[in-house]
């Protein structure tokens, strides 16, 4: 995948309603139009047209949920649709916080995934199906959400002759238009002011001025059959409907949050409408249309019976007619085929009425479509009226008469008054200082431990890495020659302790290092058992058979194993790599990675219990040892609101003497340290904490805690237990493959009244922010699964702490300079604690 662009700095960035893309943080990059394949950080970009086609576009944050992207085109922003085309974010991208604007037209694919705020001065077209994440501006998507809704509930009502299907089309074009045009001019307005926009705060308008437009659905009842002096038609017409367009200036009254109000409009109302078809005597069918137009003045009053956006209103209705043309048409006899056609007769209904006064009831729904920080605000109102057949009789001959039910919206506008607050008094202190608040504490055990005995259950990763470049058994791993395999003992590893050891490594990879040696004896111990050696090298395969080939060597040569027994195969990559198409980020390490050649087994009496598969651990390692500041021994300091209040915090810790240790700087809200860290070979103490915390404005903020701290060793017959659970890079999955482990064999081990410490942690490749989630989050599935096991056994006897430490270096079991390292780094570790 392609990669562009460089990281901008990253801003807190405060926007008021509508869409108003902030000021760049960084000099604009121009780039290419078609931007499929690229994978972009945080920053300002300009084309003349940005294309997504030749493949996804990917956003990535790098761990900052804050961080912007602005894209300018001069002439169009176009996505392709189904098959590519869509913007993917990565790295806590958040699509509030990504603009897209364009003076030309924006154009959506059918099936895209969109993400972004969206701003055109021109049309913009959303095909079926695209799934646009964040937000045009708000009035942009209601109009197309109303449009969509609106055609087709109108298409499912709407079901006339084809006579009508002229004006019908002419309606919902005029309507849709009218709503359409209005919500996006609102659109464009929003952000204007949005520009400019401060906290004031407005109340909602009082008086609101606009236009409403609808469609007059007309039901004729009664007969008519004498249309003018001129013309009486043989046959009297008894049923007909028909749609009209009623538009209407509005003008509206009613407080916020109160029930009653009024509502004036004015305009024009069509009652046009075809009669059914009848036959005359000789058997000809006939016709009769109507073109009814009045100028209503419609005063109502406003009701909304739960002081909220609903409302119902009723009033007279007073029309005054100015138009009553009608179109007759007379068929011809079927029986006669031959028979020349009557032509149509077009003139005027005689006796019409003048003015009609009828009423009205109805119901409407407010849309607010603009924030209370702007004191013109515009809403959208959706109504339904009903307009009864009393008084609508449209001559004072004959009896015909009209009911009428009309649906349509009002878009209307007003100013509301500005609030003034009353600004809560600021304590003195902070009036003094003007720093923030947070809340510090401090959780010490009671007792806590320097050391415990531990048997652990050590899960053997089946992976052997290999330097870059080599092919050789790399020398940190334990090799051994052939008179020292009858003194090879699992139990008794300390006796072929690797070469290269880092500061942090202890006997689980001594353990780890004698993988090779392991694994011979155990092929020795299980003659039936087989094994397939998988070498993956990015070079070749050529490559990756090699490594394979290095170690089937050595366990033919040094423990004599047979080798039809073991098969070698060569790859250009992992089946399960950890680096992962598209990845930019700590290539060398994840390179570094993939290098290496995969233990494949499907003999239960090599594998983990219940394991299989290619990356199933081999059957783990027990071993007594003696954990130094086991992880209850750990002292908690917590800072609720650094997040947000500190750049960083650090700690000075005073003792009884006046002696100072300081710690930090930190930037996460929760620190543990240990205990035995802190005391020393002090056995117990009173400590005075101070945390200083240095805000983004340079400022200080002090907070004290006093504490109480005494070490403790435990009895020398206590033992604890410790099983691990081990993960694939950036993988989750891995609990669904331990379940019947934890359920079965680790879960009956919990003694009655014992503590279990759950604790996950990853490696240091990636972001901090998501590895701390990440590690929180293995550890909980732990719990839920144990805690299921123990609830099936009818067992509620068990405490449980949970603790996710991400990529923390104090708190990682191992270092991170070896590839094998960083794979048992991400881990979520089980400390299971008798009762005392």
């Amino acid at each position: 995948m392609k990669t562009a662009s460089k990281p901008m700095q990253s801003a807190k960035l405060l926007f008021a309603g509508g869409f108003s893309p902030p000021a760049a943080a960084a000099m604009a990059q121009a780039i290419s139009g078609e931007m499929g394949g690229l994978t972009l950080m945080p920053g300002t970009y300009t084309a003349d047209s940005f294309i997504i086609q030749a493949g996804n576009l990917t956003l990535d944050a790098r761990g900052d949920a804050e961080a912007v992207w602005i894209f300018e085109a001069s002439h169009r922003i176009t996505t392709l649709g189904s098959h590519g085309g869509n913007v993917v974010l990565r790295g806590e991208a958040q699509a509030k916080n990504i603009f897209w604007k364009t003076d030309g037209t924006i154009s959506i694919g059918s099936g895209t995934s969109f993400s972004g705020k969206l701003q055109p001065l021109t049309p913009m077209t959303i095909m079926s199906k695209a799934n646009h994440k964040s937000s045009m501006p708000a009035s942009y998507k209601l109009a197309i959400d109303i449009i969509k809704n609106f055609y087709h509930k109108m298409k499912t009502i709407t079901n006339y002759k084809k006579v009508l299907q002229p004006s019908h089309a002419l309606y919902s074009l005029t309507i849709l238009s009218l709503i359409f045009s209005a919500l996006i001019l609102t659109g464009i307005q929003a952000p204007l002011q949005a520009q400019d926009a401060s906290p004031t705060e407005y109340t909602r308008p009082s008086w609101h001025f606009g236009v409403a437009a609808g469609g007059n659905f007309n039901f004729y009842r009664g007969t008519t059959q004498q249309l003018n002096d001129d013309l009486t038609v043989p046959t009297a017409f008894r049923h007909g409907k028909g749609l009209g367009l009623y538009v209407a200036p509005s003008i509206e009254f009613y407080k916020p949050d109160t029930r009653f109000g009024v509502i004036l409009q004015g305009g024009y109302d069509s009652r046009k409408g075809s009669w059914d078809q009848v036959l005359t005597s000789c058997n000809c069918p006939a016709d009769l249309s109507t073109n009814l137009g009045y100028i209503s003045i419609e005063p109502s009053l406003r009701f909304a019976p739960f002081k909220s956006d609903f409302y119902l209103y009723a009033g007279p209705r007073f029309a005054f007619n100015r138009t009553s043309a009608f179109t007759y048409e007379l068929g011809i006899n079927p029986a006669f085929p031959e028979q020349a056609a009557t032509p149509p007769v077009k003139g005027d209904f005689s006796n019409i009425e003048k003015t009609v006064i009828s009423m009205q009831v109805g119901a409407g729904y407010d849309i607010q479509l603009s924030s209370v920080n702007h004191k013109t605000q515009f809403v959208l109102s959706p109504f339904a009226s009903f307009q009864p057949q009393f008084g609508q009789d449209p001559r004072s001959t004959e009896t015909w008469h009209n009911t009428t039910v009309r649906l349509g919206a009002a878009l209307k506008f007003g100013k509301g008054k500005e609030i003034i607050k009353d600004v809560p008094p600021v304590p003195e202190e902070m009036a003094a200082i003007g720093l923030p608040e947070v809340q510090f504490t401090v959780v010490s055990p009671a007792n806590i431990p320097i050391e415990r005995r531990v048997r652990e259950t050590f899960p053997l990763r089946n992976y052997v890495f290999f330097d870059l470049g080599s092919t050789e058994i790399p020398d940190r791993y334990v090799t051994i020659n052939k008179t020292q395999v009858k003194d090879f003992k699992e139990d008794q590893l300390e006796v072929f302790t690797p070469k290269h050891l880092t500061g942090r490594s202890d006997r689980g990879m001594v353990v780890y290092y004698n993988i090779l040696n392991i694994l011979g004896d155990r092929m020795g111990k299980n003659p039936q058992a087989t094994i397939n050696l998988v070498g993956s090298s990015r070079k070749s395969p050529e490559d990756g058979r090699e490594m394979a080939t290095t170690i089937k060597t050595y366990l033919v040569d040094v423990f004599g194993i047979n080798a039809a027994r073991i098969s070698v195969d060569g790859r250009s990559k992992s089946k399960i790599p950890s680096q992962q198409p598209g990845g930019t980020e700590e290539l060398v390490l994840l390179q570094q990675e993939d290098r290496r050649v995969s233990i494949e087994s499907s003999s239960p009496a090599l594998l983990m219990e219940f394991q299989s598969g290619p990356e199933a651990a081999l059957k783990p390692v027990e071993f007594v040892a003696v954990q130094v500041a086991p992880i209850d021994s750990y002292v908690s300091f917590r800072v609720d609101g650094a997040d947000e209040a500190f750049e960083s915090w650090s700690l000075d810790i005073k003792d009884e003497q006046g002696k100072v240790q300081s710690f930090g700087p930190f930037t996460r809200e929760l620190v543990n340290l240990p205990g035995k860290s802190i005391l020393g070979t002090t056995p117990k103490g009173k400590y005075e904490v101070t945390m200083i915390g240095q805000t983004p404005d340079g400022k200080t903020v002090k907070k004290e805690a006093t504490v109480n701290m005494v070490l403790w060793t435990p009895e020398v017959d206590e033992m604890g237990m410790r099983y691990s659970v081990i993960y694939e890079f950036n993988n989750s999955t891995a609990i669904a493959m331990y379940e019947k482990y934890l359920t079965e064999i680790v879960a009956p081990k919990i003694p009655h009244g014992g503590t279990v410490i759950i604790h996950g942690h990853t490696d240091v490749v990636g972001d901090a922010a998501n590895n701390e989630k990440l590690s929180l989050a293995r550890a909980n599935d732990v719990k839920t699964i144990l805690t299921k096991a123990l609830s099936k056994a009818g067992r509620t006897d068990v405490t449980f702490k949970v603790l996710g430490f991400g990529e923390e270096e104090r708190m990682m079991p191992f270092g991170n300079k070896w590839p094998e390292e960083r794979f048992y780094n991400r881990t979520v570790l089980i400390d299971i604690i008798p009762a005392k």
